[in-house]
């Protein structure tokens, strides 16, 4: 048996799974490291904690999974998104923290270029908003502000990158300076037609384009292992794709048309769009989905900031449950929400809308809400956002969606997950492995060296744990309504 070790980088932990050649996981470990906030609204980790987190969870899965390592034939690497850094492409040395997705710190400068009108420009090259979120306007932050990159820039010391980057680099032993077009696309520096990192874009951010990596494809063998204390050398670090990428592709959506839902903190929605390119007109993110064998595919995407996220708040915020499990049991206590809509604005409001100064309402409370009403009102919450992101899609790509295959640990909702079907009326298919995003970076490394043949073999191996048919009925157009005047109140705050 032959076995592909993937490396799953998130947020706030690091998890290793070691997978076969029939997809079936054989051992997972996770390790979590600390979170940094310097100041409000800046968020960063440390290399080495990342680092380090990584190491201990593949070691572990090896230990206990007591295989011989030689088998290891391939390492697929997903991560958190635009998540980046700049450090000595010799050494190894970093000049500053990573600064995460989640940090603002550029707000401002992006304020500055909207007012400029460059957003239009960059919105039509990238299919980005213009937006801290991406790394672009970090990378300037980091050349602008820390000397020490300043000076290794000159010195044409400096590389840059995001976490797979990184991750790539110290498999290598410091030979391998690559990311996938995947990643690439989160930049705000990548031209989406030509893959290619842009020369007027890199100029506005005064970035140097010969610090950013190598563009690759998703599946292909970077380079191999080297020098390292807890893997053999000579494994190929084969497949590359950030997390929702890789979820989409661990879902085998690989036809147009077909997309994936992931039930995390937030939501995350893509839709395969196959080799067009779809620019949004409802403030959606056009992204690269991957790209095998010289062909790109496409994907359209949409993000809510709270989901599972909200579960958290009535739990730790206002000690509404203990676990959150129980808010399926409690919610099932009764038939409907008892006309309590809950608007999760908590950190603003994601896709489409784009508001983040808006917060958190609970519209409909009477005499006769109860605890039951509260934790449904809460479950729908999380489906009626990916209504709105859904009905967004469709409008951009003209396309009916298949169905939509969920994962995530909200998933395992059932009530969560039917209502979700009937609020889109569209079947929804959970696999028997919701660790999508890790199977999809597996995937890709599996292609890559030979342990896969081809894309209909995954299909064949994607396994159906569960299908949730829509069942469209009064309640749901009620709530719907009720959701509707929600939202416009919340609007117009």
């Amino acid at each position: 048996m032959k076995y592909i070790l993937s490396i799953d980088q998130g947020t706030t932990g690091s998890t290793a799974l070691l997978i076969d050649a029939n997809l079936k996981i054989i051992a997972k470990k996770n390790f979590e490291y600390p979170q940094i906030f310097p100041q409000m609204s800046w968020v960063e980790h440390n290399p080495e904690d990342i680092w380090d987190s990584v190491k201990k969870s593949v070691k572990f899965v090896i230990d206990e999974s007591k295989i011989d390592v030689s088998k290891i034939k391939a390492i697929g690497i997903t991560n958190q998104r635009e998540t980046v850094s700049i450090w000595n492409k010799n050494t190894g040395e970093h000049y500053h923290n990573f600064i995460v997705w989640q940090d603002r710190r550029t707000a401002q400068y992006c304020d500055l270029l909207k007012e400029k009108g460059y957003e239009s420009k960059i919105s039509d090259k990238t299919g980005l908003l213009l937006d801290p979120y991406f790394s672009g306007t970090k990378i300037r932050w980091m050349i602008k502000n820390v000397d020490s990159v300043k000076e290794a820039i000159e010195k044409k010391e400096a590389i840059a990158g995001t976490i797979d980057t990184f991750l790539a680099y110290r498999l290598s032993n410091k030979k391998v300076h690559v990311t996938d077009v995947s990643n690439a696309s989160r930049y705000m520096l990548m031209d989406l037609e030509n893959l290619q990192w842009d020369n007027e874009l890199c100029s506005l951010l005064g970035i140097d384009k010969s610090i950013l990596p190598k563009i690759s494809e998703s599946s292909e063998i970077y380079g191999y292992t080297e020098g390292l204390d807890f893997l053999p050398d000579g494994i190929a670090i084969a497949g590359i794709a950030g997390d929702q990428q890789s979820a989409l592709f661990g879902q085998a959506c690989f036809k147009e048309g077909e997309g994936k839902c992931t039930y995390g903190t937030g939501s995350f929605i893509l839709m395969n769009t196959g080799d067009e390119i779809v620019k949004s007109k409802n403030r959606l993110l056009t992204t690269v989905a991957w790209k095998l064998k010289g062909k790109t595919t496409y994907a359209i995407e949409g993000s809510a900031f709270i989901a599972g996220a909200l579960v958290q708040w009535i739990r730790d915020g206002i000690n509404f449950i203990d676990d959150a499990p129980e808010i399926e049991e409690l919610a099932n206590k009764v038939e409907d929400n008892g006309g309590v809509v809950i608007v999760p604005a908590l950190t603003g409001l994601g896709a489409p809308f784009w508001r983040a100064d808006l917060q958190g309402m609970i519209y409909g409370i009477s005499r006769n809400t109860n605890r039951s009403h509260i934790a449904r009102a809460v479950l729908e919450a999380i489906a009626l956002q990916n209504y709105e992101l859904l009905k967004a899609m469709e409008k951009d790509t003209h396309l009916d969606l298949i169905k939509l295959k969920v994962d995530g640990g909200a998933s395992l909702n059932n009530l969560l997950i039917q209502f979700q079907a009937d609020i889109l009326n569209v079947t929804l298919e959970r696999p028997k492995s919701i660790e999508t995003t890790a199977l999809g970076a597996a995937m890709l490394a599996g292609l890559a060296t030979g342990i896969f043949k081809g894309l209909d073999e995954i299909q064949e191996k994607w396994a159906l744990d569960k299908a949730y048919y829509p069942s469209p009925n009064e309640y749901v157009e009620t709530t719907l309504e009720r959701w509707e005047l929600a939202i416009r109140k919340i609007l117009t705050k």
